[in-house]
């Protein structure tokens, strides 16, 4: 099974050329990434105009395995490949890199990119994806797989402490500022200059030898003009969205064209999230959490026609799914088709409540408790059950319901924009006070578990907190 990472947009607020610099001071070795022993070049290859950079470098880490398993791969360093293409023209870097230590048996795979801001071209984005695939070894996969996916993790996490570690360095030489590219030959007669939206440089040296990479080493280019995608945010407030970078692989270049270097451009139909947008509007989670939502997202927004559910919804389905991404894909396929079917999304500008639900149901909205969830209390001792079916009938009770439910979810989009932090769930508050026998008809307790059956398969982790009180004692219960 191939085990894949796609990271949300990281966003550095420095200018492209002095988050380089800081990125050039990782090598030949990193003191702050404890695996990485070293580095040696490979190839190496700067255009005339000094305008893009790619060099090809052989790095060693020293993994962190069971002395068992070393002694049978019967390595001491595992060697992995990197190659960086730099393109100053158009601000962007591309980082590919694969293991050259037990080809035949492990496939990895990491593609990473800086690019400008489409906003701020002050700022520097980055964004990775990586892949991990274990053929055999040695009758320790499972074992392989965790080491390698914990190792990966650690250096995510500390990926962007890296980077800012070192531009304080360069702060404290007096380095605040590193010029960006200017071209040599502003009329354009550069013969490293193309036509359209990538720039191309000629790999052959002056001396007519060959810089050692081939005229396969094609990576995309940037275009010209950046589009800025749509809005991370689904929540339809008149608060202002926060930005979603997406990025779109551009098309490759032909057989006979020269090696390009260039960057994804920005557009709409996105399928990527900023990293400041998940932790403001999403909460605190894993990278690995974090890659699932993307998956899920990426997945819907090709299946998808129309409205997209938010990312709030997405990570519902995948938290009842236990970030389970094939299992959650099948809730969520299922519920929106339910939605479809039954038109849930109007019922909130269409549903008009029945007059004696308005005059004898005891429950209703009530503020937020004290982490800003939104409160509704139904006093369910005081419900006429019986009366209740015999007046809206099941269905119309179920329609009750279901406006309630959403009513929580456009609720709980207001109070994460009100509260400044993540509200996901709200609350519900039972009074069971003269709750009895006859509140145990039996139509009445079918209706309510057709309901409890929809409510859980189409709302999941809604309801962050049931608060019931019967007269003399309280009891809490946390409810997913």
């Amino acid at each position: 099974m191939v085990q894949k990472y796609q990271s949300p947009v990281r966003v550095y607020k420095y200018p492209f050329e002095l988050v380089m610099a800081a990125y050039e001071r990782r090598f030949p070795t990193c003191p702050m990434i404890p695996i990485f022993v070293g580095s040696d070049t490979v190839n190496e290859f700067n255009s005339d105009d000094n305008s893009q950079h790619i060099i090809e470098r052989r790095c060693r880490l020293n993994v962190e395995a069971p002395y068992l398993l070393k002694k049978i791969a019967g390595v001491e360093h595992v060697l992995f490949i990197q190659k960086n293409s730099k393109d100053f023209r158009n601000r962007c870097l591309k980082i590919e890199a694969y293991n050259e230590s037990f080809a035949s048996r492990i496939i990895i795979n990491e593609i990473c990119n800086y690019f400008v801001h489409p906003e701020n071209p002050n700022w520097t984005c980055f964004d990775q994806t990586a892949s991990l695939e274990i053929k055999s070894f040695f009758g320790f996969e499972n074992v392989v797989e965790r080491i390698a996916i914990k190792q990966y993790s650690a250096n995510i996490a500390k990926g962007k402490e890296i980077i800012e570690f070192f531009i304080d360095e360069l702060k404290k030489e007096g380095v605040t500022h590193v010029e960006p590219w200017v071209d040599p030959d502003p009329n354009g007669n550069n013969n490293s200059k193309a036509d359209g939206c990538g720039d191309v440089f000629n790999p052959e040296s002056s001396d007519g030898e060959k810089s050692g990479l081939e005229e396969s080493d094609v990576v995309p280019a940037c275009h010209g003009d950046l589009k800025l995608g749509a809005s991370a945010s689904s929540l339809k407030l008149s608060q202002p969205s926060h930005t979603n970078l997406s990025r779109q692989r551009s098309g490759s270049a032909g057989k006979e064209a020269l090696p390009v270097i260039r960057c994804d451009s920005f557009g709409e139909g996105d399928d990527r999230l900023d990293a400041d947008y998940i932790q403001r509007y999403l909460g605190e989670l894993s990278l690995l959490e974090e890659s699932q939502l993307i998956q899920l997202r990426t997945w819907l927004a090709h299946l998808q026609k129309g409205n997209m559910p938010s990312d709030t919804i997405l990570l519902r389905f995948l938290r009842a799914a236990d970030f389970n991404i094939e299992k959650a894909r099948e809730m969520l396929s299922a519920s929106l088709n339910w939605r479809k079917k039954h038109q849930v999304d109007r019922i909130l500008s269409e549903y008009e409540i029945p007059e004696v639900v308005k005059n004898y149901f005891p429950g209703g909205w009530h503020h937020n408790d004290r982490i800003g969830r939104p409160v509704y209390i139904l006093r369910l001792g005081m419900m006429d059950v019986k009366g209740l079916l015999k007046s809206v009938g099941e269905d119309g009770l179920l329609k009750l319901t279901l406006h309630v439910c959403e009513e929580g979810l456009r609720l709980t989009e207001e109070a994460t924009v009100q509260s400044g932090h993540p509200i996901t769930t709200w609350t519900l508050l039972l009074d069971l006070e003269g709750l009895n026998m006859r509140h145990l008809w039996r139509p009445g307790i079918r209706a309510l578990l057709r309901i409890i059956e929809i409510v859980e398969a189409n709302y999941p982790e809604t309801m962050g907190l049931v608060r019931q009180y019967f007269e003399l004692f309280e009891l809490n219960i946390t409810q997913k």
